[in-house]
């Protein structure tokens, strides 16, 4: 009998799943991987966003339900996370998945950093995913269900870049909140996860290096496999990790970033196909 892995192991169906700062950029690219691999999909978007119909589109096309929540992130966090929850269990009761992908930077030199700032960003990349997974967490124990929660980190939690501290110092704590909330809750069955993109091809990213191709070209450069891809590479990253083909992977973070985290800065002229 041929066995086919892919048919089994890699195949959300059945499943439920919400994907915060799902209507564009990464999230848009998880959400939608998300819906053709079967999954019915909740995507979560600000209030005030416009309506992405044709993120939703796109999800519907694959035969899944596909539903839009517009919900603020910033506020207190426990109550954020319950009301974002009963938005999301009205319209996919049988939720058992969470990708906590919402995150931004905020920076501003380090000398002129504000609490304020600070704490923003603390608060949109790090508490919101905190206490989103405690509350689905909650739900899932209760009722007996293996849950499964990926988080959007960076390669900015492994590698610092100038100018973005706050930013850097989350996505670091996005590291450490995988490793710790995986060993915690693997105990009920809920596996946790994560991945760090590179840089990728966003529309605020394309923005800047329109404008700077000397810094695209640096980028290129000390990225091992000279790519920087759009937000559709790291959708099969997260459908793997929530899939049952991840059963042992635990408190894993995954590195979506061409090699770039795995390379020293390489000396000029020292990467070329004699190398």
């Amino acid at each position: 009998m041929v066995f086919d892995l892919a048919e089994a192991l890699i195949n959300l169906e059945n499943h439920g799943v919400l994907v915060t700062g799902s209507t564009m950029g990464v999230g848009r690219g998880i959400v939608e991987a998300c819906a053709a691999s079967g999954a019915d999909v909740v995507i979560h978007g600000q209030p005030g966003e416009k309506e992405p119909v044709e993120v939703i589109a796109n999800c519907r096309a694959s035969g899944v339900s596909a539903t839009h929540v517009a919900h603020e992130l910033l506020g207190e966090a426990d109550r954020v996370a319950d009301d974002l929850f009963q938005a999301t269990r009205a319209h996919l009761p049988h939720v058992d998945m969470l990708v906590n992908n919402a995150g931004s930077l905020f920076d501003i030199p380090f000398e002129q950093m504000t609490v304020e700032i600070f704490e923003k960003t603390l608060r949109l990349n790090v508490m919101a995913g905190y206490f989103l997974t405690q509350r689905f967490a909650r739900h899932w124990i209760e009722h007996g269900i293996r849950g499964r929660v990926v988080f959007t980190g960076s390669i900015n939690g492994r590698l610092a870049e100038v100018g973005s501290t706050s930013y850097d110092i989350s996505k670091g704590a996005i590291e450490m909140m995988v490793r710790t909330l995986a060993v915690y809750l693997i105990r009920d069955g809920i596996r946790v996860n994560g991945i760090a993109p590179g840089v990728i091809r966003t529309p605020l990213a394309d923005e800047y290096f329109r404008d700077r191709p000397n810094d695209r070209a640096w980028i290129e450069y000390h990225t091992p496999n000279r790519a920087i891809p759009g937000p559709e590479s790291c959708g099969p990253a997260v459908v793997y990790l929530l899939s049952d083909a991840s059963e042992h992977v635990v408190g894993h973070m995954l590195m979506v970033d061409g090699g770039m985290s795995a390379w020293q800065h390489p000396w000029f002229g020292t990467w070329g196909k004699d190398d």
